[in-house]
Order: structure tokens, then C-alpha cells, then sequence
């Protein structure tokens, strides 16, 4: 495998500079840090400068290297006492900004941009004085500076300006309520209910359309809910609702049961690690039964506590408005419990829950204030936006001047319209505000470069042994109960000592967004049995840069999963997609059998390629193609938007609304 000589020097205990030395007086020759050395000329540096002896491995280089290493170490002042080796925990630490320029580490170190700009074209980096470095040059720059230098990001470095808060300064706030669960469960008109206001009627066909975040009073104490919508359509602004929240309320219907989108909702809260509390809603139907509700969600690990578990049920009927008092109150305990508290003093923090253009106002943003007092004239930053509070709008639609922690707001006066789930900060003025932004924008250019690190079998063993990850999440889906439980049968008995691994969702069908989105939240490895990912769970998986695999065989998820944590993973056999295609109609040939009348939908199908038949998410076929026709006459390929005509080898149960998916078989080295 080998190692950097940078890397190898931070181990080590000493500077690169320092090692480079040692290197030249070794004549091992190395061109500069990034340079790698081999593992056992690696190990032999350490035992030398560590002091341990080597008699069983015999090398000059390394014996003389410890030798000096030891004379170093027993020099003697006068009166015979030994000078203390200078400790490098003893080195000034200085922090820097991540992704900062050259001009800026120059300005940190108190040096000449000139003698920076040197050392990186040692080090093979070639920059200008207002380039931004990343973080391991920054690293490397200190050592050779005597510096232990500590790399912030922005975040970091704007949370260090907020003051310390005191524990006298902490007060109870207003607990934060998402209302999660299947679409039509009630969660819209149990809200309704509690305000006490018309909401559902605003709703395009009475289903949630955005988050909507609103504040009721009882018994003096207020409590902030959070409408998270129930359709699939808008999975990525429930698990945002999931992380923002101290409580997670589960609607599920007396007379449905749990479904899908229910587990989802379960899944999505325990990955934030929000406690759930049970509202059965429709209790006032006849076909009701709650206990029904309470037996399906013990296989959850959600047991009530007349049952002797944890969890707290109310039964409710929204139409009704029966219990909704007491569902108040088991929330004002269960917050009591958490001891949610938050400081007024300080800078402000929040998290924007939505934000859009208005065309009489501007960009308008909702933002959950979490910490602070925020007032209007003050400047804020909330991603790559800036502004100054023009105006503050409660969830009543009243202008208000003050905004307290556990509160929504609607705050104007942005320059651009911040993304959802940006985090709001305060800053002192409108121009550090507009300096802030402007350095994220700069400074976004590095982290792009520097992709978004996901837990990957690939790799997965290095990671595991620099300390980097302990539990390894999956995302299991299947084309059946029994296959999934059998998977997730089979997981549970992997040796869990290096790394432990938990499946936090599994589900019948195919891989879809929401499943992707899931796994990025919680950094999962998604894991498909006999079933395909959907176009967009392909595209977003690509772009959060999550690793999702499909198998047919269970024993091989395991092999691979068992060789990832050793470090051993073989060459994958990787499936590159090159077209798709839909079966619009079948005709039935007598003599050479049934023929699927096709439109390409994407990239391209030749004859050469293999087939994959995929009806509602599940593979119901894989093969070879037999013929491709373009009207009457045989044609090796077919590309994007043309019709043609396929018969599949060995395969006439076709249908109409099929998928056709084609492949090549391609072995990638493990990485």
C-alpha cells in the first residue's frame, strides 16, 4: 500500500521537514511530502526514531538512524542533568480558515506570500497569491513554520464568536414537533385541529404541499410544530423536519395501520435521534382498533407503555378534536423530560425551513430560530446568502420585531434566496455578513474539489483503521419479505468487531429517492436485492456520491461486506449502463416467439450488449438480445428517441410498461 512522507511525519511525531532530512542522510531518495514511501522501509523509520531495537531485522540505515536518535535524546548540560527533549505539543498552535488563500496563510504565519508560494512548487502545487489552498498544504505549511496548526471551517470559526454560553444564561424554550407519517393519516387536520384554524382547505387536494411551521400555547407554555408533507414526492423536506426537531410525532391511522411511509418516518426519526411519540388518529371510525396499531409497531422496537415499553400513545380523533389536549400535555412532558433549553443572549443561530422569491418582497425565508435573540435591523448569513432583517413575520402572519429561540419566522431582507436546511448565523454587521458569503463562494471551489467523503466498501478498510468510522449503516431493499428478512438475517450475524453493522431501513420494491436520500443523511451504503434503482435515485445517488450496489445472491453481500472490512475486496464486476428502454407493445410471432415493440428512453442498445427486464422495480429477467429490428430490417444499434423492434433470447413474458435496461459487464480493481 505504501505511505505519503507528510503522513508518515505526523505519525511519527516530527515535521516533514525533519524527516525529509533523515531521508537524504539515508539516501532514500524522495522528491518531495507526497512522495510514498514502502510499508517496511515505513516501519523501519519508526522503530529508529522510537528507540525500539530492530536486531531481528537487519538494516544499517535504520540501526544508525536510532542510534543518533538515542545520542540526540542523552545530551547532558553541565552538572550532568539530560537537556529535556523539546516537546512537540510544545509548538504555538495558530488556527486557519479552511480553504484559505495563500496572502491569508502568509498574513497567519508572518511570512512572505513569495516564500509560501516556493514551498508549494516543492511540493508540486502550483498557485498565485489569491488561491485558496486546501487543507493537507495548510497542514504541511505549519509543520515546516513550527506551528501545530488547527484547520476551522467558516462554521467553526463563526460558532468560536459566539459567547460561551453560561448555564444561568440557559432557559426552557419552546419544543421543537414534527408531525411524520403515511399521506392521508390525518397529520394536516390534527394540526388543523390543534390551531384551530382552516389549513387543510389551503392544500392542493388536501395533501401537504410544503413545510409548513406554526406555534399553539398550553397551559402558558408554547410548543412549535412542524408539517412535514406525507407524500413521497417530498421525502427530502421530511428528513430535513426529522433533524431539526426534539420530537417526532407519528400519526398512523386507526383504521389503516402502519405503512410504508410510516416505517419511513420511524427510520428518518431514529436516524436523527429524535424521540417518537405515537397520535393514533381516527379513533371516532368504527373499523377502528388501536391495539391493531400498538401490535404492528412493537415490531419497531416502539412498545407503549401500558405494555411496559417507553413509548408514549395517545389516541386522538382530529374530526373529532377528541384528546388533543392530552396530546399536548404528553409532548409538554416529554420536552420537560429532554430539558430542551436554549440561551436568548449571544448570536443568533437557526435553520431555514423553506425559502422562495416573492415578487413584491424579495427572497423570503422561513427560519427556525434554535439560539439567541434576533432582532429586526440585525445582519444574518445563512449559506451562500447575506442580509440584514427588514422585516420579521410569525406563523400568524403578524410583522413582529423580536424572534425567540423555538420560534418560526419569516424573515425579509436577503440578498439571494437561501437553500433549505442552510443554518442562519448572526453576524456583527451587514458588511462581515457580505464578507462571509463571498468567501463561502470562494471557498466552495475547494470543497468541490475535495469531495464529500461517503462510506463506501471500497476503502472501507482504511477507513476503519484510521479511527474514521465505527458503525457501518446499510439501506437493504428487496423484491420480497422473505428475501429482505433473510438478508437481514444473515447481516446480523457478521462479526461486529471492527465495525459494527446496522441496517437503519429496509423495504420491499425498488431503490428510490428515498431511499438514497436516507442513506445520505445518515452516511449508509444502500444495498439492493433483486431489485433496480429508478432513474431519480440514480441521479441523486451520483450526486450525494452514495454507494449503491445490487446483488442476487445473498451470500455474495456478505462476502463483499466481510472483505471490505479486511481490506480485502476482489475486483468489482461493475454493471455500466448504456440504454434504456420502454416496451410499448408485444406482438406474438408463431415460429420465432413474442417481440417487444420498444422505444429507446435513453443512451443507446446494440446487439452486443446484455438485457435486463424490470417490471415495477423488480428484475423479472436477465439474458441476451436475439434481434434488433428498425421496421423490417436488422440494424446493429438503436439510439435515443427511435423505436425498434426486440426479441429477448429465451424470454416472451413480456408486457406492456416493461423496462428494458442494457448493460456491459465491466471489471474494476478495488480501490
Amino acid at each position: 500500500m505504501g505511505i505519503r512522507v507528510h503522513e508518515l511525519a505526523k505519525e511519527m511525531k516530527v515535521s516533514s521537514k525533519e524527516l525529509m532530512e533523515k531521508l537524504e542522510k539515508e539516501n532514500i531518495g524522495v522528491k518531495n511530502h507526497f512522495a510514498i514511501l514502502e510499508d517496511n522501509v515505513a516501519d523501519l523509520l519508526k522503530k529508529g526514531v522510537s528507540g525500539v531495537e530492530n536486531k531481528g531485522e537487519s538494516s544499517v540505515k535504520s540501526i544508525k538512524l536510532e542510534k543518533k536518535e538515542k545520542e540526540a535524546t542523552k545530551k547532558q548540560d553541565e552538572t550532568g542533568k539530560k537537556i529535556p527533549e523539546e516537546k512537540k505539543e510544545d509548538k504555538p498552535e495558530i488556527k486557519i480558515g479552511e480553504g484559505s488563500t495563500v496572502k491569508e496563510i502568509a498574513d497567519a504565519f508572518k511570512k512572505n506570500p513569495t516564500e509560501i508560494i516556493k514551498i508549494l512548487m516543492s511540493l508540486g502545487e502550483m498557485v498565485t497569491i489569491n488561491q485558496p489552498i486546501n487543507n493537507e498544504a495548510i497542514e504541511i505549511l505549519g509543520e515546516e513554520f513550527g506551528y501545530q496548526v488547527k484547520v476551522i471551517s467558516l462554521e467553526e470559526e463563526m460558532e468560536e464568536e459566539v459567547v460561551e454560553e453560561a448555564p444561568d444564561d440557559l432557559e426552557p424554550r419552546s419544543p421543537v414537533v414534527t408531525i411524520m407519517g403515511h399521506v392521508d393519516h390525518g397529520k394536516t387536520l390534527l394540526l388543523d385541529a390543534i390551531r384551530k384554524t382552516d389549513v387543510v382547505s389551503t392544500e392542493a387536494g388536501g395533501i401537504t404541499q410544503h413545510i409548513g411551521a406554526y406555534q399553539v400555547e398550553r397551559n402558558g407554555k408554547k410548543i412549535t410544530f412542524i408539517d412535514t408533507p406525507g407524500h413521497e414526492a417530498f421525502t427530502a423536506m421530511r428528513a430535513r423536519g426529522a433533524k431539526i426537531t426534539d420530537i417526532a410525532v407519528l400519526v398512523v391511522a386507526a383504521d389503516d395501520g402502519v405503512m410504508p411511509q410510516s416505517v419511513e418516518a420511524i427510520d428518518h426519526a431514529k436516524a436523527a435521534g429524535v424521540p417518537i411519540l405515537i397520535a393514533i388518529n381516527k379513533i371516532d371510525k368504527p373499523e377502528a382498533n388501536p391495539d391493531k396499531i400498538k401490535q404492528q409497531l412493537t415490531e419497531y422496537g416502539l412498545v407503549s407503555e401500558d405494555w411496559g415499553g417507553d413509548t408514549i400513545f395517545v389516541n386522538v380523533s382530529a374530526k373529532e378534536k377528541t384528546n388533543l389536549d392530552e396530546l399536548l400535555d404528553m409532548i409538554l412532558l416529554l420536552a420537560e423530560i429532554s430539558e430542551i433549553k436554549a440561551s436568548t443572549k449571544g448570536m443568533v443561530s437557526g435553520t431555514v425551513i423553506e425559502a422562495f422569491l416573492d415578487k413584491g418582497r424579495g427572497p423570503v425565508a422561513t427560519v427556525l430560530l434554535q439560539r439567541g435573540t434576533l432582532k429586526v435591523g440585525d445582519s444574518v448569513v445563512a449559506g451562500y446568502s447575506y442580509g440584514k432583517v427588514r422585516a420579521m413575520i410569525d406563523d400568524k402572519g403578524k410583522r413582529i420585531s423580536v424572534g425567540t429561540p423555538g420560534q418560526p419566522v419569516e424573515i425579509i431582507g436577503w440578498s439571494s434566496t437561501p437553500q433549505a436546511g442552510d443554518i442562519l448565523k448572526q453576524v456583527t454587521d451587514e458588511k462581515r455578513a457580505r464578507h462571509v458569503s463571498e468567501e463561502r463562494l470562494l471557498k466552495k471551489r475547494v470543497l468541490e474539489r475535495e469531495s464529500h467523503k461517503r462510506v463506501a466498501l471500497e476503502g472501507l478498510f482504511d477507513q476503519i483503521k484510521k479511527g474514521e468510522i465505527k458503525d457501518l449503516n446499510l439501506v437493504v431493499k428487496g423484491d420480497t419479505h422473505g428475501s429482505v428478512e433473510a438478508l437481514c438475517d444473515a447481516l446480523d450475524k457478521i462479526d461486529q468487531e471492527e465495525v459494527c453493522v446496522r441496517v437503519i431501513h429496509k423495504g420491499i420494491g425498488a431503490i428510490t429517492e428515498t431511499d438514497v436520500m436516507l442513506a445520505a443523511a445518515s452516511n449508509a451504503v444502500v444495498v439492493g436485492f433483486n431489485v433496480r434503482p429508478d432513474v431519480k435515485a440514480k441521479v441523486l445517488s451520483e450526486k450525494e456520491n452514495v454507494d449503491m450496489r445490487t446483488y442476487r445472491v445473498i451470500y455474495q453481500v456478505i462476502e463483499d461486506i466481510e472483505a471490505a472490512r479486511k481490506g480485502l475486496l476482489k475486483p468489482t464486476i461493475e454493471e455500466v449502463e448504456v440504454g434504456q428502454a420502454e416496451i410499448r407493445t408485444a406482438f406474438k410471432a408463431s415460429k420465432i416467439g413474442t417481440i417487444a415493440g420498444c422505444f429507446v428512453t435513453q443512451g443507446e442498445v446494440n446487439r452486443k450488449v446484455q438485457v435486463r427486464v424490470v417490471r415495477d422495480g423488480n428484475i423479472v429477467y436477465e439474458g441476451t438480445i436475439a434481434s434488433l429490428r428498425r421496421f423490417k430490417e436488422d440494424v446493429f444499434s438503436v439510439k435515443n428517441g427511435f423505436e425498434c423492434g426486440i426479441r429477448i433470447e429465451g424470454f416472451n413474458d413480456i408486457k406492456d410498461g416493461d423496462v428494458l435496461e442494457f448493460f456491459q459487464i465491466v471489471e474494476k480493481p478495488a480501490i
